[in-house]
């Protein structure tokens, strides 16, 4: 009846006043419904996003989160790694585009160490570099794509050695490496880079791209290709110099063999073999010439490197010598010829690997002297070819091939720019991840199966421990 007149009741001041208040309470409480939905819709989605989420504990539950964002942290664990130091670790991760995988975990049943990255690993199914920190222990592994086996191991020993304070700068370490090392990119599912969501400037981002975004990004294509041009130009006069002192190098060689295909005792092993030797020289030489690309260098020494090992079965069959064993050159320079053993060796402030080596440098270490280490001319000074940046990883490529050499090279310069995507014309550690599902890829269970030795060792039967040893 009042709503009938309600004009004239509000204007009345008879009914009026309190039927506008009931609209009004009508009103707020039909809103209230929507917009409680909303506030938890958008909290759920921001947990969702939080770049250093924390579930309720167990293998499936720090599965599910490492899909969502690169870094996972048990409850339990939550003593060690705080919320703020998950969250920063995570954003490192995002903001250099890597498939790094983290998980803080307790001591406990849920996580049985032998084999705890392979189970985690699979659960994810995202080719990656996963690193765990189980109790006071820490161990890593990673798809051979991704990172080589050698390279972890190297990494992981260099880490547990270092003994860090805190969990923090242990897996920060680590990461800060692995971000230089690791092939591909971060997995889709995790969202692009670290941050907040989607909000306002995002959006308005976005369509400004939209509007621009055509001819903008044809002129940066453009810049990076011109850009990139002249690096990969001024890298290949760089490289021009050494390559024609090895060549210049191996003709020495030859020449001071003195051999002749009619000598007395020459037979036709020895002229095959002097033959090879003569031709891999040609090659070298004509190949350098037509190099229009850093990355075309790897076929010169690689044809190097055959020729001196022709030479090297030459000199043994005319001194009547065993036959040598085909192995990689010598380490420190390819120069040496063919190794004829192998030696413990640390580049500066680097963990200790295993190297080819000549005899000389054998002897040197063994004396507690310094290699004859391949020096080329940088910005700097004259400084050895591993610390000389990323237009000689084609040209260490040729000389030692691309499984092994990203390994003993962990740690210097020229190792972290090998192992990157970016290494002039060479890809030394497999084709990159794609950070998609694992199907079809060459994930392998047993490069995350076994123990957690010194070195990060897996399938050797260590134990998981801080410092190399078991429990």
């Amino acid at each position: 009846m009042c709503m009938a007149s309600m004009a004239t009741s509000v204007m009345s001041g008879k009914c009026g006043s309190g039927s506008v208040e009931h609209m009004k309470t009508a009103t707020r409480r039909a809103l209230i419904g929507p917009v409680l939905l909303l506030v938890a819709a958008l909290l759920a989605v921001a947990a969702a996003m939080a770049p250093g989420a924390r579930a309720a504990g167990g293998l499936d539950d720090a599965a599910a989160t490492l899909k969502k964002g690169p870094v996972y942290v048990d409850p339990r664990a939550s003593g060690q790694f705080t919320s703020a130091q998950a969250d920063a670790l995570a954003k490192k991760i995002k903001d250099a585009d890597k498939p790094i995988f983290v998980a803080v975990l307790p001591r406990t049943a849920d996580y049985p160490p032998s084999t705890l990255l392979r189970d985690l690993r699979t659960k994810v199914g995202i080719s990656g570099v996963y690193a765990v920190e189980l109790g006071d222990g820490f161990n890593a592994g990673a798809d051979p794509r991704v990172m080589s086996h050698s390279s972890v191991q190297n990494l992981v020993g260099s880490v547990k050695r270092s003994h860090y304070p805190t969990v923090s700068a242990r897996l920060n370490s680590f990461v800060d490496t692995a971000n230089q090392s690791a092939n591909g990119q971060a997995p889709s599912s995790w969202g692009g880079s670290a941050g907040s969501g989607f909000d306002t400037g995002t959006a308005i981002g976005l369509g400004v791209l939209v509007v621009v975004g055509g001819g903008g990004a044809y002129a940066i294509a453009r810049r990076n290709r011109k850009r990139r041009a002249e690096e990969e130009r001024a890298a290949l006069e760089e490289l021009r110099v050494v390559v024609d002192e090895d060549i210049t190098a191996f003709g020495e060689e030859l020449d001071r063999l003195d051999f002749h295909p009619g000598e007395a005792g020459a037979d036709d092993a020895m002229r095959a073999d002097y033959s090879r030797a003569l031709d891999s020289y040609e090659n070298a030489k004509s190949s350098m010439a037509a190099v229009q690309h850093p990355g075309e260098v790897q076929a010169v020494t690689q044809a190097l490197e055959d020729g001196r090992f022709s030479l090297a079965t030459l000199a043994a069959r005319r001194e009547g010598k065993p036959l040598p064993e085909r192995r990689l050159p010598c380490f420190f320079d390819p120069r040496h010829g063919p190794s004829v053993t192998d030696a413990t060796w640390a580049p500066a402030g680097g963990a200790e690997r295993t190297v080819p080596v000549c005899a000389a440098d054998k002897s040197r270490l063994d004396d507690g002297r310094e290699p004859l280490a391949r020096t080329v001319r940088t910005a700097s000074g004259d400084r050895p070819y591993w610390d000389a940046g990323p237009a000689y990883a084609p040209w260490a490529g040729g000389y030692f091939g691309g499984g092994l050499l990203p390994g003993l090279l962990v740690g210097t310069l020229l190792g972290n720019m090998m192992m990157s995507s970016n290494a002039y014309g060479a890809d030394f550690g497999g084709t990159g991840a794609d950070g998609g599902d694992f199907s079809g890829s060459d994930f392998n269970p047993d490069d995350f199966g076994g123990g957690f030795g010194d070195g990060g060792g897996f399938g050797d039967g260590g134990g998981f421990g801080g410092d190399g040893g078991g429990f």
